[in-house]
């Protein structure tokens, strides 16, 4: 009974947890979501343009738990391969608990034109079950761009199911169609900010900032809010050799703390 009041009050949330259908790592969720403008093998899950720049193979995958109810948790596993000026992303995700359980698996392409633009496509297929409900699923796109106007300038734009793709009516559940536009300066050696404004389609624009410190060559710390709802977001990360290791804690109005771990290896 415990449990099936817990899927009555996810439904209850559904839109809102619909409109994060991305698992961004610790680092990015650290830098408060801000993954449209970073260079990264976790914005797989964001603006898959920010591959194009990996110059060697690497696999990653991330936990989280809600403290909302510990049988609530997000896995992501990733996978990136460069080949000449392409590469190819794999992308897993799965939210819920047994009886409620979200899952999308993504292809990406992505490709570097010169040193400067960055473009990327994907493709997603999106399953939903819900106990007692029964199972939908749905497919989706994604396109991504990145510009680097300068050494330490990113800009970066991604729209997420311009096809409008949705689950079937009755489940009331929705594949968001997302816009997001951003940029991050990296200020000094030791410092990187970003930014974005995400709009989901039919709700306000929301925005969002993040900033990692390189305290030391192998330790960094970041922190990031986002706004509608408002969310905080502090971590730290540790690269040693090809290994990196991220921490990040977020904060929810509705479903509290959240801690989350992620682990990812350059080949």
């Amino acid at each position: 009974m415990l449990r099936l009041g817990l899927v009555i009050v996810i439904l209850s949330l559904v839109n809102p947890l619909f409109a994060q259908d991305v698992h961004d790592g610790s680092r990015l969720t650290a830098l408060g979501n801000t993954g449209v403008a970073l260079q990264d093998v976790w914005t797989l899950q964001s603006n898959q343009a920010g591959i194009a720049s990996i110059k060697r193979p690497v696999a990653a995958i991330a936990c989280e738990s809600s403290f909302f109810n510990s049988a609530i948790t997000t896995q992501s596993a990733i996978f990136a391969f460069p080949y000449h000026r392409n590469v190819f992303g794999f992308s897993l995700r799965s939210y819920g608990m047994d009886e409620y359980r979200e899952q999308k698996i993504g292809f990406a392409f992505a490709r570097g034109f010169g040193e400067t633009v960055f473009a990327s496509l994907s493709f997603n297929i999106h399953q939903l079950k819900i106990s007692r409900y029964g199972s939908a699923g749905a497919w989706s796109v994604e396109a991504g761009l990145q510009y680097k106007a300068g050494e330490n300038l990113i800009i970066g734009a991604h729209i997420a199911n311009p096809n409008r793709s949705a689950y079937q009516a009755d489940l009331n559940a929705i594949v968001p169609v997302l816009f997001e536009l951003g940029a991050s300066l990296r200020f000094t050696d030791k410092v990187l900010l970003s930014s974005a404004i995400a709009k989901e389609l039919d709700s306000a624009a929301g925005f969002k900032c993040g900033i990692e410190y390189n305290i030391m060559s192998e330790v960094f710390l970041r922190g990031g809010a986002v706004t509608n709802p408002f969310r905080q977001s502090a971590g730290f990360g540790y690269k040693y050799h090809s290994l990196n290791v991220d921490i990040a804690v977020t904060s929810h109005p509705d479903l509290g703390f959240s801690p989350q771990i992620s682990l990812g290896y350059e080949f």
